[in-house]
C-alpha cells in the first residue's frame, strides 16, 4: 500500500508540474503565436517582441497567486498597525521634508496636496522599496494565457510592450507585482498611459526611479479622480444615541448640519465645524460595532486608485501624520493649506 501511495503522489506531482504547459484548451505555445500576431497589428515590432519574450515561459507562482481564494480577514485595527507603523511616518515625514521644493511645485500645479502623494507612495511601495520583484512580461503572458482574465491580461500586456517599445524602462529592470502593477506607486500598464507624466522633460514616464514623475503621475491620477484641495478625506467620528445606524455604509450623503442633527461628534464629543457646504458619507469597514468615520469626497478619490476601504483610509490617515512635517505647520495636525472640516 505505501508503494502504491508512493506512485499515485508521484502522479499527483507530474500532474501539478504539466499545469503550465496547456490552459483553456491551449498550449502556451499558441496562445503565444496568436498574441505575437495580435501586438504586431497594435504596431509591436518583430525587435520588440524578440527582446520582451525571449526566455520567457509561463509563471505557475503568478498562476497560482491568480487563483488563490482570499485568507481571512483581519480586521481594521490590525491592518493598521501592520500599515502605519512609527517606521514608516517617520520616513514619510522625513521624504517630504527632503522633497518639499518639488513637492510643493508639484502640488501648485496639480492641485493634490503633497502629503497624499508621500502616502500613497509609502503605502503602495514603503517608498519606493518593495515594488515587487516579478518580471512585468512574464507576469502579464501568464495571466494573459492561462484565461480567467484573459482578455485584460491580453489589453495590459500590449500597453506594457508600448512601454518597453517607447524606451521608458530598460528590459531588465521591468519589474513589478505578480498582477502587472509597475513602479514606485504600482500603476498598470493601462493606468502608466491615462495618467504617467514626464515630469523632468527626459523623454520618458519614468515612474520606477525618477521622483519627479513618480510624483507627478500619482498627483495626475488623483487631479483627474475628482480630487479637490480644499477638502480633507475624512476622519474618525462617534455616534450619537440617537443616530441611526442604519445610515452606516449605506452610502447616504449629508451635509456636516445635516449629520449635526443626526448626532454625530468628532472624538472630543464636540459638534461637527458645519460652516460648509461639504457633503460626506458614514462608514464602517469593519461593521457594526466598529470604528466609524465621516468620509468626503476626496476619500472617494483615492478609492478610485484601490477599492479597499482600508487602504484608503490607511492613505488619509498616513498623509495627516505626514502633514506634520510640511514647512511652517510645527506639529500642527493639520496641512498648511486650509481645509474644510
Amino acid at each position: 500500500m505505501a508503494g502504491r501511495h508512493l506512485i499515485l503522489a508521484a502522479l499527483a506531482g507530474l500532474l501539478l508540474l504539466s499545469t503550465p504547459v496547456q490552459a483553456a484548451g491551449r498550449t502556451y505555445e499558441t496562445w503565444l503565436a496568436g498574441f505575437k500576431h495580435t501586438a504586431k497589428q497594435q504596431g509591436i515590432t518583430d525587435e520588440t517582441l524578440n527582446m520582451a519574450f525571449q526566455g520567457v515561459r509561463p509563471s505557475e507562482r503568478v498562476i497560482k497567486l491568480d487563483g488563490k481564494q482570499p485568507e481571512h480577514k483581519i480586521g481594521f485595527d490590525e491592518y493598521y498597525k501592520r500599515t502605519l507603523s512609527a517606521d514608516r511616518i517617520a520616513q514619510g515625514r522625513s521624504l517630504l521634508r527632503e522633497n518639499w521644493t518639488l513637492l510643493s511645485r508639484i502640488e501648485q500645479q496639480y492641485g493634490v496636496q503633497a502629503q497624499f502623494v508621500v502616502a500613497l507612495w509609502g503605502i503602495e511601495t514603503s517608498y519606493g522599496k518593495n515594488t515587487g520583484g516579478f518580471d512585468l512580461i512574464q507576469a502579464l503572458a501568464s495571466l494573459a494565457w492561462d484565461g480567467r482574465r484573459g482578455a485584460y491580461f491580453e489589453g495590459e500586456l500590449i500597453k506594457a510592450l508600448k512601454i518597453l517599445q517607447g524606451n521608458h524602462v530598460r528590459r531588465q529592470d521591468f519589474k513589478g507585482s505578480w498582477a502587472g502593477a509597475m513602479g514606485q506607486i504600482q500603476f498598470m500598464p493601462s493606468s502608466w498611459f491615462a495618467y504617467a507624466v514626464d515630469y523632468n522633460g527626459d523623454g520618458h514616464k519614468n515612474i520606477w526611479t525618477t521622483r519627479p514623475d513618480i510624483f507627478a503621475s500619482a498627483s495626475n491620477y488623483l487631479m483627474r479622480s475628482g480630487w479637490n484641495k480644499g477638502e480633507r478625506w475624512g476622519r474618525q467620528v462617534k455616534l450619537g444615541a440617537s443616530t441611526d445606524r442604519r445610515l452606516v455604509n449605506s452610502n447616504a450623503k449629508y451635509s456636516l448640519t445635516e449629520w449635526n442633527n443626526f448626532g454625530v461628534r468628532d472624538m472630543s464629543g464636540q459638534p461637527l465645524q458645519a460652516e460648509t457646504t461639504m457633503r460626506a458619507t458614514l462608514i464602517s469597514p469593519d461593521g457594526s460595532g466598529g470604528k466609524t468615520y465621516l468620509v468626503y469626497d476626496n476619500f472617494q478619490t483615492i478609492m478610485a486608485w484601490n477599492r479597499s476601504k482600508y487602504f484608503a483610509l490607511s492613505v488619509g490617515m498616513l498623509a495627516d501624520k505626514i502633514a506634520e512635517a510640511r514647512p511652517g505647520t510645527g506639529r500642527s495636525t493639520e496641512p498648511a493649506v486650509q481645509l474644510n472640516n
